[in-house]
This record gives structure tokens, C-alpha cells and sequence, in this order.
């Protein structure tokens, strides 16, 4: 009998969706979010605790909150979120058992903005950030300074940048679908001047038509953003440090920040390129 010879499977070729990035990448972007939902509890969203004792007569659950019967918000629930949520997330950026500590800071933050958004506001800002908190789980083990390239952790950073992509072009359109075209040429923006304007938001109010041109910039902007993620890596950077400095100006000018949202836009970011050159220890990572 002749020798049989097995033919080779062929290797998948991940594609655009899981263009690998070097773990190193993926293990700094880790940080960032863990570091940033330990800093949100205490720094930028403390107010959610003060739920704890609001009457359960004002508690409107959000639609995932109803659909998955999630308790109404009780001293011992919020506490224990806050704290547990604290010292999982303080542990997690330490990389230790990554999936199951990832797994349970998204599932704990989750609840915490649950809590946070089911008494009549909603913050978009938070979209990105959740979608990396869900995804980050999924890489497991990465370690700093590694320049392997890992197709889960590709997964993991695209489907961050398409979240952060739809928030601003889902905000766009809702713009359009509630407002109409008329909130081009609207006061939007100068109510928002008038309510937490800076003295540079109320120099900008100074200067007639500049509010409705920025208006127009905004839904242009917002509507356009898709094309970051075709376009080639320099004119990437580019045009998220354009990403970064409109939200710059926005704080500037009226005080509000999307500071989870700047957190999960990092996804695009080289950041182990940016360390090592912070660093003095140049990289040969090209991904």
C-alpha cells in the first residue's frame, strides 16, 4: 500500500473584525478601563450611592433592568456593588485571572449604571466603555511588553471602536429623528452655554451665528465618524486625536467630559508604542 500523506488544513486568516494587535496593547488598554471604573466609583459618579436611599417609588428601571427583573436599588444592593465592584476592579488591573475578574467587573459595573440611569437620565457616554468591559474577558491571559499578536485581542479592541463609532453616529441620528433638521439652525447649543458655560463658552456666545455653525460641525461630525475605522493607521491617529480634542473643547466650553467614552476610544490607540517611547524603550511592534 502506498503512503498516504495528509493535506494540511489551511489556516483562517482572521479578518478585518480580528486583525490581531500585540497582546502588549491589550493588556495597557486592561488597565486603563479597570483603573477608570475604580476612579468613576469614587471620583466622577459617587452620586449613584446616594440611591441607596432614594424612595423605590422614583426608581423607572432601564429596558435591560425590566427584562432581566433586576432587583429595585436597595441600601444593601448599591452598597455592595460599590464595594465589591472597588476592590474586583483594583485586583483586575493587575491582570490576575483575567476572565473571571473581567467578567465580574463588567457584570458589576453593569449593575452599577443600572442603577445609575433608571431615575430619568440616560448617559450615552457609557456605551463604549461597557462594550470593552464585556469584550476584555475574552483575550484571558495578556502580559505587558508583549508584541505576540493575538487575534482574540483584536476582537476584543474592534468591537470597542465600533461601539465608540456608534455612539456618535447613533447620536447624530437621534438628533435628526427627534429634533429634526431644525436642530441644525436650533438653541441647543445655547441653552448649553447658558445652563454650564465657561468664560470660554460665554465668549463663544458672544459672537453671532458661531453656536449654530458649531451645531452643524457637530451633526457632521458625529454622522462622518464611521470613516475612522477604514481609513489607513496615520490618518486613524489623526483623526482620533481630532476625536480627542472635540471633546476637549467641549469641556471647555460647557463642562461635560464623555470622559468613559475618551477611556474606551483608546482602543484605537498604539498605547505600547506610546509607553515604551515614554519609556526610552522603542518597539518593534508595526500593528
Amino acid at each position: 500500500m502506498g503512503t498516504v500523506t495528509a493535506t494540511p488544513v489551511p489556516t483562517q486568516v482572521p479578518g478585518w473584525l480580528c486583525a490581531p494587535v500585540p497582546l502588549g496593547r491589550v493588556a495597557l488598554f486592561r488597565v486603563l478601563a479597570y483603573l477608570f471604573v475604580a476612579a468613576d466609583l469614587v471620583v466622577f459618579t459617587p452620586w449613584v450611592r446616594g440611591h441607596a436611599t432614594v424612595p423605590v417609588e422614583l426608581y423607572r428601571p432601564v429596558l435591560v433592568a425590566r427584562i432581566l427583573h433586576l432587583p429595585a436599588p436597595t441600601p444593601a444592593l448599591v452598597h455592595g456593588v460599590f464595594w465589591a465592584l472597588l476592590a474586583v476592579a483594583l485586583v483586575a488591573a493587575s491582570g490576575r485571572w483575567p476572565r473571571v475578574l473581567g467578567g465580574a467587573v463588567f457584570l458589576l459595573y453593569a449593575e452599577w449604571m443600572v442603577v445609575a440611569m433608571s431615575y430619568g437620565k440616560v448617559d450615552h457616554d457609557r456605551f463604549g466603555l461597557l462594550v470593552a468591559l464585556a469584550a476584555l474577558p475574552t483575550v484571558g491571559r495578556a502580559r505587558f511588553g508583549s508584541a505576540e499578536p493575538s487575534a482574540a485581542g483584536g476582537w476584543a479592541l474592534r468591537v470597542t471602536q465600533l461601539a465608540v463609532v456608534a455612539t456618535y453616529f447613533l447620536a447624530g441620528w437621534a438628533k435628526l429623528r427627534f429634533g429634526g433638521i431644525e436642530w441644525l439652525t436650533g438653541a441647543t447649543m445655547t441653552r448649553a452655554v447658558l445652563r454650564r458655560g465657561t468664560w470660554l463658552g460665554q465668549l463663544v456666545l458672544g459672537v453671532p451665528g458661531l453656536l449654530v455653525l458649531s451645531q452643524f460641525g457637530i451633526m457632521a461630525f458625529e454622522l462622518a465618524s464611521p470613516v475612522v475605522l477604514f481609513v489607513r493607521e496615520r490618518a486613524r491617529y489623526l483623526l482620533v486625536g481630532g476625536f480627542y480634542l472635540f471633546h476637549a473643547v467641549v469641556f471647555a466650553t460647557v463642562t461635560i467630559t464623555f470622559l468613559p467614552h475618551q477611556v474606551a476610544m483608546a482602543s484605537f490607540l498604539p498605547l505600547e508604542r506610546a509607553v515604551s517611547r515614554l519609556l526610552g524603550c522603542p518597539t518593534d511592534s508595526r500593528r
